[in-house]
């Protein structure tokens, strides 16, 4: 059976996975690297990513894209404020989505996230030696049933069958069971680049993983305190210079690095000094350098209410659990994000115990996954995994209320049913607005979507018998239907949210990536080919300078115009494969007389004189013997 892999797709960086023997094991991408940067570089028909990508923030910070993983399934007024930080274009799309715009082209953030996912697909065939159709794909616990198919549809974007979209901390849980045989009670603190989870576990000896309950921000993560960072900078240098770098975008991007480089020096060190050489240019021309020192205090101080924020989930988490503080045995860290030195301190003063670096934070969310295509494939047998949904669903009723079907950390798969009716006269439809989350009223909650039950019967107000049902899958993701119960007539739909992607567009999208792939591969062969032209070109030049005493005026002429010709194709942009291959074929066409006359002649030398001795008659024509 082909392999099914395990992705962890994140905001910062991704990770991919697959069960080797009975072991979870992290792949290391194309550039050696055990994680890929979840950035994007398009150029016309060039599109790069991971650590190829990053490389070009600086140079070209309107053409990569990143953080798209908090975008996915989300409305621009959402997050409309954050995207106007980001250097890169966006806009709103007609159905209410995020639209990013890269040298003119308009993106889905379920498309950016299809080529992150392709690259770590590519990068699993490669390691594994076969190709690969199926994957586990993580995602944070609180995410929405939206941001769940928009992952599933980036997936599906990529050329994978997304066989279970599973909970990131849920994920992690399975990574640290793995090989343990005892009963426990766990949190995993999940604070990443982009999102923030808290979830609470009961692990049996018997291989049980049961959630117990969930909480989280999907708002918040490791970007937050780098915006800090770089709003400190920025206003550091527009006291000190009068100059705010904000509208340049090259100059942020530099900011942006050496920022997330701050974050990371102040948890083990008390103070940082950051250097920006020639960040901007003043009035008079002269080049304007940014120097600034951030200390672990000023930094504590700038991010404080971030800080807090990580409290309420926990607190909410273990609450929602039923567990006293003195039941819970581990506290386990995930995410590069709590590797921050205040993180350890806000566990222990919630929970009252250290955690611990039992997992790596970067790659147990990966395994966990793995562990979990394991499970589906058949090669894992001994672990059940029973997660909870981490919002409530309901249906919007009367007055503009949220009646809830299934409330919030209740175990999937889940299936809930409650009858409904009309709320006038003689009413023939009823529409049903699905909502997820916490609010009294519909209108404060996240709308997943709508549809119209048409054809009832005209009855007096409240007696038709509409029975709505939720069934909520293995990954999260909600079905609904509604039935008039005395005509039978019934409407079922899987909810896709107001801003999914639908079929169309997700064909329209793998015809996009897979044009980007063929450019790829012409770009590749080009490449390739014109390595052989500069192999070609070099030994021809080679020829030259080792033979120059001995090489006639006119052969001389000959390798130099045989050079240029095949610089001038090398070096030219715009040629074809074509060109590029007849002109190596005419170089070593046109260059082999001269190998033979020179080359070959000057390699036989040593036993010149044995062959003329041999030969009484003399040397044989066109023969060169060396005195």
């Amino acid at each position: 059976m082909a392999k099914v892999i395990g992705i962890d797709l994140g905001t910062t960086n991704s990770c991919v996975s697959c069960l080797i023997g009975d072991k979870s094991e992290v792949i290391a991408n194309s550039e050696g690297n055990r994680t890929t940067p979840s950035i994007v570089y398009i150029k016309g028909d060039e599109l790069l990513v991971g650590d190829l990508a990053k490389r070009k923030a600086i140079l070209e910070p309107k053409n990569v894209v990143y953080e798209v993983k908090r975008r996915i399934g989300r409305k621009y007024s959402e997050v409309k404020s954050e995207l106007a930080k980001m250097p890169y274009e966006t806009k709103e799309g007609k159905d209410g989505g995020v639209l990013i715009v890269v040298d003119g082209k308009e993106y889905k953030p379920e498309q950016i996230s299809a080529f992150i996912l392709k690259k770590l697909k590519e990068d699993a065939e490669k390691y594994l030696w076969e190709t690969v159709s199926q994957a586990v794909i993580t995602v944070p616990a609180y995410f929405n049933d939206s941001q769940r198919n928009a992952t599933k549809a980036a997936g599906e974007i990529a050329g994978l069958k997304v066989e279970r979209i599973i909970n990131e901390p849920t994920a992690a849980s399975l990574a640290y069971g793995e090989g343990k045989n005892k009963d426990e009670q766990i949190v995993v603190f999940d604070l990443w680049g982009g999102t923030f989870d808290v979830t609470v576990l009961e692990i049996s000896g018997e291989g049980t993983f049961q959630v117990l309950s969930t909480s989280g921000d999907t708002e918040l993560g490791g970007a937050n305190w780098d915006q800090r960072i770089m709003d400190f900078l920025v206003e550091d240098f527009k006291a000190k210079e009068g100059i705010d770098l904000r509208d340049n975008a090259m100059a942020m991007q530099r900011i942006k690095d050496e920022a997330e480089k701050a974050k990371k020096q102040l948890s083990t060190m008390d103070r940082v000094d950051i250097s920006i050489p020639f960040i901007t240019q003043g009035t008079d021309g002269m080049p304007k350098n940014l120097e600034s020192t951030l200390t672990r205090a000023k930094f504590e101080s700038l991010c404080s209410d971030l800080f807090k924020r990580c409290k309420e989930p926990l607190t909410k988490a273990i609450q929602d659990s039923g567990l006293k503080n003195s039941e819970i045995e581990e506290v386990i860290l995930v995410g590069g994000s709590t590797r921050m030195a205040q993180v350890p301190g806000i566990v222990k003063e919630i929970i009252g115990k250290e955690p611990k670096a039992t997992v790596n934070p970067d790659e147990s969310v990966a395994q966990g996954a793995a562990i979990q295509a394991g499970i589906i494939q058949g090669d894992v047998k001994d672990i059940l995994l029973l997660d909870v949904t981490p919002l409530s669903l309901a249906v919007e009723v009367e007055g503009g209320l949220a009646h809830v079907m299934i409330p919030r950390n209740t175990t999937i798969p889940a299936k809930k049913s409650n009858i409904y009716t009309t709320a006038t006269d003689n009413q023939t439809a009823v529409t049903v607005h699905v909502t997820q989350g916490e609010r009294q009223f519909a209108r404060d909650n996240k709308s997943l979507g709508m549809f119209n039950l048409e054809g009832i019967p005209p009855m007096r107000r409240g007696q038709p018998q509409i029975e709505v049902t939720f069934d909520i899958d293995a990954n999260g993701i909600l079905n609904v239907t509604a039935q008039e119960k005395s005509t039978g007539k019934q409407q079922s739909v899987q909810i896709q949210g107001s801003t999914n992607i639908s079929d169309e567009e997700i064909a329209s999208a793998k015809a996009d990536a897979e044009r980007f792939a063929e450019e790829d591969k012409k770009r590749k062969e080009i490449i390739e080919a014109k390595n052989w032209l500069e192999s070609m070109i070099y030994a021809i030049e080679g020829l030259g300078q080792e033979f120059k005493e001995k090489i006639s005026d006119e052969d001389k002429e000959t390798i130099a115009k045989l050079v240029a010709d095949g610089k001038a194709v090398k070096d030219k942009e715009d040629a074809t494969l074509e060109d590029v291959k007849n002109e190596t074929e005419r170089l070593q066409k046109e260059s082999e007389p001269l190998f033979k006359k020179y080359a070959q002649t000057a390699g036989t030398a040593g036993n010149a004189d044995s062959a003329a001795g041999a030969n009484q008659e003399g040397p044989v024509e066109g023969e060169v013997i060396d005195a």
